[in-house]
């Protein structure tokens, strides 16, 4: 039996839809620009640039639901509504044609950004982490496994902000599909059962406020609702 010299932190996990299992999380890698309206929003060519990723600590992912922690340090905290994608098999150097195979589930998830610390890295050519890895950055509603969902490929994904929609766009649209996404960070890093793929955001990102409600999905998946807390710090 291995002994640490602190105890170690607890498995990171998600709800699985329908029951009362969790699916534990590994890494989560999140996919920049996926949308042509999002890439053209923030100034950038859909048509020109190969997908760019991110990642946020597994512990980032928390319940999309109830009250999320609002961050310290930011005056301009932004939602980007996504589907997300749940490793079951891993592999490296994934052919596109057989990537869906290693998929175990989807859900629906918010990533939330410190849009201006994002700013801010972007002036000064710096990493992203504090911007977009921050505590509860990753609201993330149930799983739902592909034996119940099958791979959703097209239909809406939206996001409302106090009943207003702000994001809405349909899965269609993504420069990247799913399975592309998979091959190509493949590539790069050996992707593992656990590891979690945000898959891109429509257009129409915008401004949350402490005390604003948040609602949001994806065609066949669960509906997510959340209230974001109150400013810390």
């Amino acid at each position: 039996m291995t002994e640490f010299v602190i105890q170690p932190a607890p498995q990171a996990s998600v709800a699985v839809a329908g029951g009362t299992a969790r699916f534990p999380i590994r890494r989560v890698f999140c996919v920049g620009r996926n949308y042509a309206a999002h890439a053209r929003e923030m100034g950038k060519d859909p048509d020109r640039e190969p997908p760019f990723f991110f990642t946020k600590p597994a512990d980032a992912v928390v319940p999309a639901e109830g009250t999320v922690a609002y961050p310290p340090l930011t005056d301009n905290l932004h939602h980007e509504i996504e589907m997300v994608v749940a490793i079951g098999k891993g592999g490296s150097d994934i052919a596109v044609g057989g990537a869906l195979e290693h998929v175990w589930g989807y859900g629906v998830g918010v990533d939330l950004t410190r849009r201006d610390l994002q700013d801010v890295a972007k002036k000064m050519s710096r990493p992203w982490d504090w911007s977009k890895a921050f505590d509860a950055s990753g609201p993330c509603g149930p799983l739902h496994p592909v034996s119940a969902v099958g791979h959703p490929a097209q239909g809406r994904i939206w996001l409302a902000v106090n009943g207003e929609v702000r994001q809405e766009g349909d899965l269609n649209e993504l420069i990247w599909p799913v399975a592309d996404v998979i091959a190509y960070i493949s590539q790069s890093v050996a992707l593992a059962p656990g590891d979690l793929i945000f898959t891109g955001t429509p257009a129409g990102v915008g401004r949350i406020e402490p005390g604003d409600k948040v609602t949001g999905g994806v065609a066949g998946l669960a509906d997510i609702a959340f209230t974001m807390g109150q400013r810390q710090g």
